[in-house]
Protein backbone atom coordinates (compact mmCIF):
# COMPACT_ATOMS: atom_id res chain seq x y z
CA UNK A 1 0.00 0.00 0.00
CA UNK A 2 1.16 3.64 -0.97
CA UNK A 3 0.42 7.08 0.32
CA UNK A 4 -1.82 8.09 -2.41
CA UNK A 5 -4.26 4.23 -1.32
CA UNK A 6 -4.75 5.71 2.09
CA UNK A 7 -5.71 9.95 1.00
CA UNK A 8 -9.56 10.08 1.96
CA UNK A 9 -11.83 10.49 -1.18
CA UNK A 10 -14.90 11.88 -1.03
CA UNK A 11 -16.87 8.28 -0.30
CA UNK A 12 -14.61 7.82 2.82
CA UNK A 13 -14.86 11.59 4.08
CA UNK A 14 -18.75 10.88 3.87
CA UNK A 15 -18.94 7.92 5.92
CA UNK A 16 -19.36 5.58 2.79
CA UNK A 17 -17.75 2.76 0.75
CA UNK A 18 -15.60 3.24 -2.54
CA UNK A 19 -18.05 2.05 -5.42
CA UNK A 20 -17.43 0.16 -8.64
CA UNK A 21 -17.67 3.41 -11.37
CA UNK A 22 -20.79 3.13 -13.85
CA UNK A 23 -20.00 0.93 -16.96
CA UNK A 24 -20.74 3.77 -20.25
CA UNK A 25 -23.55 3.38 -22.22
CA UNK A 26 -23.44 2.37 -25.68
CA UNK A 27 -21.21 -1.17 -25.38
CA UNK A 28 -22.34 -4.10 -28.28
CA UNK A 29 -21.97 -8.05 -27.63
CA UNK A 30 -17.94 -8.97 -28.15
CA UNK A 31 -16.57 -5.66 -29.15
CA UNK A 32 -17.96 -3.45 -26.37
CA UNK A 33 -16.74 0.15 -26.46
CA UNK A 34 -14.13 -0.80 -29.16
CA UNK A 35 -16.61 -0.09 -31.54
CA UNK A 36 -17.03 3.48 -30.44
CA UNK A 37 -13.06 4.06 -30.70
CA UNK A 38 -12.96 2.78 -33.58
CA UNK A 39 -15.79 4.52 -36.23
CA UNK A 40 -15.77 7.70 -33.84
CA UNK A 41 -12.77 8.11 -30.99
CA UNK A 42 -13.24 11.51 -29.81
CA UNK A 43 -16.25 11.59 -30.00
CA UNK A 44 -17.19 9.01 -27.78
CA UNK A 45 -14.26 10.04 -25.25
CA UNK A 46 -15.68 13.50 -25.46
CA UNK A 47 -18.63 12.54 -24.76
CA UNK A 48 -17.86 10.32 -21.20
CA UNK A 49 -17.56 13.29 -18.63
CA UNK A 50 -21.33 13.45 -19.46
CA UNK A 51 -21.57 9.80 -17.71
CA UNK A 52 -19.38 10.63 -14.93
CA UNK A 53 -15.61 11.30 -13.73
CA UNK A 54 -14.99 7.62 -13.82
CA UNK A 55 -16.65 5.13 -16.18
CA UNK A 56 -15.99 1.46 -17.45
CA UNK A 57 -15.47 0.20 -20.87
CA UNK A 58 -15.39 -2.67 -22.34
CA UNK A 59 -12.60 -3.03 -25.11
CA UNK A 60 -13.18 -6.46 -26.83
CA UNK A 61 -12.26 -9.03 -24.32
CA UNK A 62 -10.38 -6.45 -21.44
CA UNK A 63 -12.39 -4.23 -19.44
CA UNK A 64 -10.58 -0.29 -18.80
CA UNK A 65 -11.73 2.69 -16.91
CA UNK A 66 -11.87 5.89 -18.37
CA UNK A 67 -11.24 9.15 -16.31
CA UNK A 68 -12.44 12.49 -17.24
CA UNK A 69 -12.21 14.67 -14.71
CA UNK A 70 -8.66 17.34 -14.86
CA UNK A 71 -8.00 16.89 -11.03
CA UNK A 72 -8.87 12.95 -11.15
CA UNK A 73 -6.11 13.08 -13.49
CA UNK A 74 -4.03 14.96 -12.23
CA UNK A 75 -4.15 13.34 -9.04
CA UNK A 76 -3.92 10.37 -10.86
CA UNK A 77 -0.50 10.92 -12.29
CA UNK A 78 1.31 11.68 -9.30
CA UNK A 79 -0.01 8.73 -7.24
CA UNK A 80 2.42 5.68 -7.51
CA UNK A 81 -0.68 3.47 -7.19
CA UNK A 82 -0.56 4.09 -10.85
CA UNK A 83 2.25 3.08 -13.08
CA UNK A 84 2.61 3.70 -16.99
CA UNK A 85 0.67 0.63 -18.41
CA UNK A 86 -2.24 -0.17 -19.88
CA UNK A 87 -3.64 -0.67 -23.93
CA UNK A 88 -1.72 2.37 -25.04
CA UNK A 89 1.72 1.52 -23.56
CA UNK A 90 1.25 -2.07 -23.89
CA UNK A 91 0.89 -1.27 -27.74
CA UNK A 92 3.86 1.23 -28.02
CA UNK A 93 6.21 -1.46 -26.24
CA UNK A 94 6.40 -2.65 -29.46
CA UNK A 95 7.95 -0.16 -30.98
CA UNK A 96 9.31 1.74 -27.96
CA UNK A 97 10.90 -1.44 -26.47
CA UNK A 98 11.63 -0.95 -22.65
CA UNK A 99 12.81 2.43 -23.11
CA UNK A 100 12.38 5.63 -20.87
CA UNK A 101 9.06 6.45 -22.32
CA UNK A 102 7.89 2.83 -21.17
CA UNK A 103 10.04 1.64 -18.70
CA UNK A 104 8.71 1.88 -14.56
CA UNK A 105 10.10 1.92 -11.22
CA UNK A 106 14.18 1.75 -10.49
CA UNK A 107 15.01 1.35 -14.36
CA UNK A 108 12.67 4.73 -15.45
CA UNK A 109 14.64 6.56 -13.38
CA UNK A 110 18.11 5.52 -14.18
CA UNK A 111 16.84 6.01 -17.52
CA UNK A 112 15.77 9.37 -17.22
CA UNK A 113 18.94 10.40 -15.00
CA UNK A 114 20.74 9.31 -18.34
CA UNK A 115 19.20 11.43 -20.67
CA UNK A 116 17.95 14.59 -18.08
CA UNK A 117 21.23 16.59 -18.60
CA UNK A 118 20.89 16.37 -22.60
CA UNK A 119 17.44 18.62 -21.87
CA UNK A 120 19.23 20.99 -19.40
CA UNK A 121 18.69 24.59 -20.07
CA UNK A 122 21.86 25.26 -20.46
CA UNK A 123 22.21 22.70 -22.66
CA UNK A 124 19.66 23.60 -24.90
CA UNK A 125 21.24 26.25 -26.47
CA UNK A 126 24.26 24.80 -27.84
CA UNK A 127 21.09 23.25 -30.08
CA UNK A 128 20.07 26.29 -31.60
CA UNK A 129 22.07 26.41 -34.01
CA UNK A 130 20.78 23.22 -35.86
CA UNK A 131 17.56 24.03 -34.68
CA UNK A 132 17.90 27.83 -36.44
CA UNK A 133 19.48 25.83 -39.55
CA UNK A 134 17.31 23.42 -39.72
CA UNK A 135 14.64 25.75 -39.58
CA UNK A 136 15.86 28.13 -42.53
CA UNK A 137 16.25 24.84 -44.64
CA UNK A 138 12.49 24.24 -44.49
CA UNK A 139 11.86 27.62 -45.57
CA UNK A 140 14.46 27.56 -48.38
CA UNK A 141 12.64 24.20 -49.86
CA UNK A 142 9.42 26.04 -50.48
CA UNK A 143 8.61 27.29 -53.95
CA UNK A 144 6.06 30.09 -54.48
CA UNK A 145 3.03 28.79 -56.03
CA UNK A 146 3.53 25.42 -55.19
CA UNK A 147 2.22 22.60 -53.70
CA UNK A 148 3.75 21.23 -49.95
CA UNK A 149 2.71 18.11 -47.86
CA UNK A 150 2.96 20.39 -44.72
CA UNK A 151 3.23 17.16 -42.46
CA UNK A 152 6.22 15.66 -44.12
CA UNK A 153 7.80 18.96 -44.40
CA UNK A 154 7.73 19.53 -40.51
CA UNK A 155 8.35 15.59 -39.58
CA UNK A 156 11.87 15.56 -41.93
CA UNK A 157 13.03 18.97 -39.97
CA UNK A 158 12.18 17.84 -36.44
CA UNK A 159 13.36 14.22 -37.07
CA UNK A 160 16.85 16.02 -38.28
CA UNK A 161 16.46 18.27 -35.67
CA UNK A 162 16.50 15.68 -32.66
CA UNK A 163 19.57 13.58 -34.81
CA UNK A 164 21.57 16.42 -35.60
CA UNK A 165 21.25 18.69 -32.01
CA UNK A 166 20.80 15.44 -29.10
CA UNK A 167 22.32 12.47 -31.09
CA UNK A 168 24.77 13.94 -33.29
CA UNK A 169 23.48 12.01 -36.36
CA UNK A 170 24.87 13.94 -39.23
CA UNK A 171 24.28 11.12 -41.94
CA UNK A 172 20.07 11.69 -41.50
CA UNK A 173 19.43 12.94 -44.69
CA UNK A 174 17.33 10.10 -46.37
CA UNK A 175 17.07 8.43 -43.21
CA UNK A 176 14.80 11.12 -42.27
CA UNK A 177 12.32 10.36 -45.09
CA UNK A 178 12.48 6.68 -44.67
CA UNK A 179 11.80 7.17 -40.89
CA UNK A 180 8.40 9.68 -41.82
CA UNK A 181 7.22 6.86 -44.37
CA UNK A 182 7.66 3.86 -41.53
CA UNK A 183 6.26 6.10 -38.55
CA UNK A 184 3.57 7.03 -40.52
CA UNK A 185 2.67 3.11 -41.19
CA UNK A 186 3.69 2.42 -37.59
CA UNK A 187 1.68 4.42 -36.02
CA UNK A 188 -1.69 3.45 -37.64
CA UNK A 189 -1.33 -0.40 -36.98
CA UNK A 190 -0.72 0.47 -33.53
CA UNK A 191 -3.45 2.32 -33.06
CA UNK A 192 -5.87 -1.14 -33.93
CA UNK A 193 -3.67 -3.17 -31.67
CA UNK A 194 -4.30 -0.99 -28.53
CA UNK A 195 -8.19 -0.85 -29.50
CA UNK A 196 -8.65 -4.29 -30.15
CA UNK A 197 -6.18 -6.75 -28.40
CA UNK A 198 -6.83 -9.66 -30.59
CA UNK A 199 -3.17 -10.90 -30.94
CA UNK A 200 -3.74 -14.03 -33.68
CA UNK A 201 -5.89 -11.05 -35.95
CA UNK A 202 -2.59 -9.70 -36.35
CA UNK A 203 -0.21 -12.52 -36.76
CA UNK A 204 -2.05 -13.52 -40.49
CA UNK A 205 -0.28 -12.71 -43.55
CA UNK A 206 -3.15 -9.58 -44.67
CA UNK A 207 -1.73 -6.60 -46.55
CA UNK A 208 -2.44 -4.16 -43.88
CA UNK A 209 -0.06 -6.57 -41.55
CA UNK A 210 2.40 -6.86 -43.59
CA UNK A 211 2.82 -3.32 -44.14
CA UNK A 212 3.17 -2.88 -40.55
CA UNK A 213 5.67 -5.90 -40.16
CA UNK A 214 8.06 -4.09 -42.39
CA UNK A 215 7.86 -0.32 -41.11
CA UNK A 216 8.53 -1.49 -38.14
CA UNK A 217 11.61 -3.60 -39.26
CA UNK A 218 12.98 -0.48 -41.06
CA UNK A 219 12.56 1.62 -37.96
CA UNK A 220 14.61 -0.85 -35.78
CA UNK A 221 17.30 -1.30 -38.79
CA UNK A 222 17.54 2.94 -39.23
CA UNK A 223 18.35 3.12 -35.30
CA UNK A 224 21.00 -0.15 -35.13
CA UNK A 225 22.69 1.59 -38.47
CA UNK A 226 22.69 4.72 -36.40
CA UNK A 227 24.31 2.89 -33.30
CA UNK A 228 26.45 1.09 -35.32
CA UNK A 229 27.76 4.02 -36.94
CA UNK A 230 28.70 5.55 -33.54
CA UNK A 231 30.15 2.65 -32.14
CA UNK A 232 32.61 2.61 -35.29
CA UNK A 233 33.73 6.06 -34.94
CA UNK A 234 34.28 5.48 -31.09
CA UNK A 235 36.41 2.97 -32.07
CA UNK A 236 38.38 5.58 -34.35
CA UNK A 237 39.09 7.89 -31.64
CA UNK A 238 35.94 10.17 -31.85
CA UNK A 239 33.69 10.31 -28.89
CA UNK A 240 31.48 13.67 -28.92
CA UNK A 241 30.07 15.06 -25.71
CA UNK A 242 26.47 14.28 -26.51
CA UNK A 243 23.22 12.25 -25.48
CA UNK A 244 24.27 8.81 -27.86
CA UNK A 245 27.53 8.83 -26.13
CA UNK A 246 25.96 9.02 -22.55
CA UNK A 247 23.52 6.28 -23.64
CA UNK A 248 26.38 3.61 -25.17
CA UNK A 249 28.31 4.72 -21.46
CA UNK A 250 25.70 3.49 -19.04
CA UNK A 251 25.53 1.44 -16.21
CA UNK A 252 22.85 -0.56 -14.71
CA UNK A 253 22.12 -0.50 -11.16
CA UNK A 254 24.65 -3.60 -10.64
CA UNK A 255 27.56 -1.15 -12.11
CA UNK A 256 27.55 -3.40 -15.70
CA UNK A 257 27.18 -1.83 -19.39
CA UNK A 258 23.66 -1.70 -20.39
CA UNK A 259 22.53 -4.79 -22.54
CA UNK A 260 22.74 -3.58 -26.37
CA UNK A 261 18.72 -3.70 -26.29
CA UNK A 262 18.20 -0.97 -23.83
CA UNK A 263 20.16 0.84 -25.49
CA UNK A 264 18.63 0.10 -29.10
CA UNK A 265 15.45 0.83 -27.06
CA UNK A 266 16.47 4.28 -25.73
CA UNK A 267 17.23 5.46 -29.39
CA UNK A 268 14.25 4.65 -31.01
CA UNK A 269 12.31 6.58 -27.66
CA UNK A 270 14.09 9.71 -28.30
CA UNK A 271 14.09 9.64 -32.10
CA UNK A 272 10.16 9.16 -32.26
CA UNK A 273 9.36 11.14 -28.53
CA UNK A 274 11.37 14.11 -30.51
CA UNK A 275 10.07 13.80 -33.95
CA UNK A 276 6.72 12.82 -33.59
CA UNK A 277 4.63 15.13 -31.33
CA UNK A 278 6.99 18.15 -32.77
CA UNK A 279 5.94 17.29 -36.16
CA UNK A 280 2.34 16.62 -35.09
CA UNK A 281 2.05 19.81 -33.41
CA UNK A 282 3.34 22.06 -36.17
CA UNK A 283 1.13 20.63 -38.32
CA UNK A 284 -1.53 21.19 -36.83
CA UNK A 285 -0.14 25.21 -35.83
CA UNK A 286 0.21 25.77 -39.50
CA UNK A 287 -3.47 24.43 -40.09
CA UNK A 288 -4.78 26.93 -37.68
CA UNK A 289 -2.73 29.68 -38.74
CA UNK A 290 -4.08 29.20 -42.06
CA UNK A 291 -7.42 28.97 -40.82
CA UNK A 292 -7.18 32.10 -38.56
CA UNK A 293 -5.41 35.21 -40.55
CA UNK A 294 -5.82 37.48 -37.98
CA UNK A 295 -3.48 35.08 -35.75
CA UNK A 296 -1.58 34.71 -38.43
CA UNK A 297 -0.74 38.31 -38.85
CA UNK A 298 -0.36 38.98 -35.21
CA UNK A 299 2.17 36.47 -35.10
CA UNK A 300 4.27 38.08 -38.09
CA UNK A 301 3.68 41.85 -36.52
CA UNK A 302 5.46 40.23 -33.53
CA UNK A 303 8.30 38.15 -35.29
CA UNK A 304 8.75 41.15 -37.31
CA UNK A 305 8.78 43.38 -34.13
CA UNK A 306 11.61 41.45 -32.32
CA UNK A 307 13.77 40.53 -35.24
CA UNK A 308 13.85 43.92 -37.63
CA UNK A 309 13.51 41.63 -40.25
CA UNK A 310 16.67 39.89 -39.63
CA UNK A 311 16.45 35.60 -39.30
CA UNK A 312 15.08 34.85 -36.18
CA UNK A 313 17.61 33.61 -33.72
CA UNK A 314 17.05 31.12 -30.22
CA UNK A 315 18.55 34.21 -28.31
CA UNK A 316 14.95 36.16 -29.65
CA UNK A 317 12.33 33.50 -27.51
CA UNK A 318 12.20 35.22 -24.70
CA UNK A 319 10.67 38.04 -26.37
CA UNK A 320 7.78 36.00 -28.32
CA UNK A 321 5.45 36.48 -25.88
CA UNK A 322 2.37 35.81 -28.91
CA UNK A 323 4.34 33.02 -30.09
CA UNK A 324 4.44 31.05 -26.83
CA UNK A 325 0.80 31.82 -26.07
CA UNK A 326 -0.28 30.56 -29.79
CA UNK A 327 1.41 27.14 -29.52
CA UNK A 328 -0.26 26.56 -26.05
CA UNK A 329 -3.30 27.11 -27.57
CA UNK A 330 -2.38 25.17 -30.47
CA UNK A 331 -1.44 22.23 -28.22
CA UNK A 332 -4.79 22.80 -26.04
CA UNK A 333 -7.53 22.64 -29.04
CA UNK A 334 -5.87 20.47 -31.23
CA UNK A 335 -3.38 18.07 -29.19
CA UNK A 336 -1.23 15.94 -30.98
CA UNK A 337 -1.28 13.12 -28.07
CA UNK A 338 -5.23 12.65 -27.76
CA UNK A 339 -5.14 8.97 -25.73
CA UNK A 340 -3.32 8.27 -23.11
CA UNK A 341 -3.30 5.05 -20.85
CA UNK A 342 -2.12 3.68 -16.58
CA UNK A 343 -2.47 1.10 -14.97
CA UNK A 344 -3.10 0.10 -11.43
CA UNK A 345 -1.08 -1.50 -9.76
CA UNK A 346 -1.97 -2.00 -6.26
CA UNK A 347 -6.05 -1.99 -5.27
CA UNK A 348 -6.43 1.45 -4.51
CA UNK A 349 -9.28 4.30 -5.48
CA UNK A 350 -9.90 7.32 -7.79
CA UNK A 351 -12.08 9.95 -6.36
CA UNK A 352 -15.17 8.23 -4.84
CA UNK A 353 -14.36 4.74 -6.83
CA UNK A 354 -12.45 2.12 -6.25
CA UNK A 355 -9.65 1.03 -8.86
CA UNK A 356 -8.46 -2.86 -8.52
CA UNK A 357 -5.27 -3.67 -9.30
CA UNK A 358 -4.00 -4.61 -12.80
CA UNK A 359 -6.98 -2.03 -14.55
CA UNK A 360 -6.36 -0.26 -17.04
CA UNK A 361 -7.05 3.44 -17.12
CA UNK A 362 -7.96 5.80 -20.17
CA UNK A 363 -7.91 9.57 -20.41
CA UNK A 364 -8.42 12.21 -23.28
CA UNK A 365 -6.29 14.74 -23.19
CA UNK A 366 -8.17 16.08 -25.91
CA UNK A 367 -11.37 15.71 -24.47
CA UNK A 368 -10.07 17.72 -21.03
CA UNK A 369 -8.69 20.53 -23.33
CA UNK A 370 -12.13 20.85 -25.00
CA UNK A 371 -14.42 20.49 -22.02
CA UNK A 372 -16.34 23.59 -21.53
CA UNK A 373 -16.35 23.21 -17.35
CA UNK A 374 -12.96 23.78 -17.81
CA UNK A 375 -12.72 26.18 -20.95
CA UNK A 376 -14.35 29.44 -21.63
CA UNK A 377 -15.43 29.25 -25.34
CA UNK A 378 -13.63 25.89 -25.38
CA UNK A 379 -13.95 25.19 -28.83
CA UNK A 380 -12.58 28.39 -30.27
CA UNK A 381 -8.70 29.35 -31.02
CA UNK A 382 -7.92 31.85 -28.79
CA UNK A 383 -4.09 32.33 -28.10
CA UNK A 384 -4.75 35.55 -25.90
CA UNK A 385 -6.72 32.81 -23.51
CA UNK A 386 -2.96 32.46 -22.15
CA UNK A 387 -2.67 36.20 -21.17
CA UNK A 388 -1.84 36.71 -17.51
CA UNK A 389 -5.00 38.36 -16.80
CA UNK A 390 -7.35 35.76 -18.58
CA UNK A 391 -5.29 32.51 -17.01
CA UNK A 392 -7.54 32.89 -13.68
CA UNK A 393 -10.02 31.66 -16.16
CA UNK A 394 -8.21 28.48 -17.21
CA UNK A 395 -8.23 24.70 -14.99
CA UNK A 396 -4.64 24.58 -14.69
CA UNK A 397 -4.91 20.78 -14.42
CA UNK A 398 -7.12 20.25 -17.68
CA UNK A 399 -4.11 21.26 -19.83
CA UNK A 400 -0.77 19.88 -18.90
CA UNK A 401 0.71 19.22 -22.51
CA UNK A 402 3.97 17.68 -21.63
CA UNK A 403 2.28 15.94 -18.71
CA UNK A 404 2.85 16.08 -14.86
CA UNK A 405 5.16 14.37 -12.32
CA UNK A 406 8.16 12.09 -12.39
CA UNK A 407 6.37 11.35 -15.95
CA UNK A 408 6.78 15.12 -17.15
CA UNK A 409 8.82 15.24 -20.46
CA UNK A 410 12.35 16.19 -20.08
CA UNK A 411 12.21 18.13 -23.30
CA UNK A 412 9.80 19.97 -22.88
CA UNK A 413 11.72 23.10 -22.66
CA UNK A 414 13.76 21.58 -26.34
CA UNK A 415 10.48 21.29 -27.73
CA UNK A 416 8.98 24.87 -26.95
CA UNK A 417 12.34 26.15 -28.66
CA UNK A 418 12.15 24.29 -31.64
CA UNK A 419 8.41 24.89 -32.18
CA UNK A 420 8.76 28.53 -31.62
CA UNK A 421 11.97 28.52 -34.04
CA UNK A 422 10.48 26.94 -37.26
CA UNK A 423 6.78 28.90 -36.87
CA UNK A 424 9.34 32.64 -36.90
CA UNK A 425 11.14 31.51 -39.81
CA UNK A 426 8.68 29.94 -41.77
CA UNK A 427 5.74 32.28 -41.16
CA UNK A 428 6.98 35.87 -41.66
CA UNK A 429 8.33 34.50 -45.10
CA UNK A 430 5.58 32.17 -46.41
CA UNK A 431 1.50 31.65 -46.10
CA UNK A 432 0.73 28.20 -46.32
CA UNK A 433 -2.71 27.97 -48.30
CA UNK A 434 -5.39 25.61 -48.22
CA UNK A 435 -6.55 24.03 -51.50
CA UNK A 436 -9.16 21.57 -52.53
CA UNK A 437 -7.59 18.72 -51.49
CA UNK A 438 -6.30 19.81 -48.17
CA UNK A 439 -8.67 17.96 -44.84
CA UNK A 440 -8.09 19.30 -41.35
CA UNK A 441 -10.47 16.70 -40.10
CA UNK A 442 -8.85 14.26 -37.64
CA UNK A 443 -6.45 11.14 -39.14
CA UNK A 444 -6.41 8.41 -35.97
CA UNK A 445 -3.48 6.98 -34.97
CA UNK A 446 -1.60 6.62 -31.63
CA UNK A 447 -1.02 10.01 -32.33
CA UNK A 448 -3.58 13.22 -34.20
CA UNK A 449 -2.90 14.95 -37.44
CA UNK A 450 -4.88 16.77 -40.31
CA UNK A 451 -6.13 14.01 -42.80
CA UNK A 452 -4.19 16.02 -45.92
CA UNK A 453 -2.17 18.47 -44.88
CA UNK A 454 -1.48 19.75 -48.73
CA UNK A 455 -0.94 23.52 -48.80
CA UNK A 456 -0.03 26.01 -51.46
CA UNK A 457 2.86 27.91 -50.92
CA UNK A 458 2.18 32.07 -51.38
CA UNK A 459 5.14 34.35 -50.65
CA UNK A 460 4.75 37.52 -48.36
CA UNK A 461 4.57 40.53 -50.04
Amino acid sequence: MTIGSTLPTAASEAGGTPQQPPLAPGGAPLLGHAGHLLRDPLGFLTGLRDGGDVVRLKLGPKAAYAVSDPELVAAMLKNPDFVVGGPLWDTLGVLLGKGVATSNGPLHRRQRRTIQPAFRMDRIHTYAPVMEEEARAMAERFRPGRTVDIADEVFRTATRIVARSVLQVDSIDERADRLSTALHTVFEGLYRRMILSFGPLYRLPLPANRRFERALADLHRLVDEIIAERRAEAASGSNPDDLLAALLADRDENGEPVGEQEIHDQVVSLVVGGAENAAKTLTWTFQLLAEHPEQERRLCEEVESVTGGRPVAFGDLGKLAYMRNLLTESMRIRPAVWILTRLAAVDTTLGEYRIPAGSDIVYSPLAMQRDPRAFRDHLTFDPDRWLPERAADVTPAAHAPFSVGNRKCPGDHFSMAELALILATVVPRWRLVPTPDTDGSARIGITLQPKNAVMRVEARP
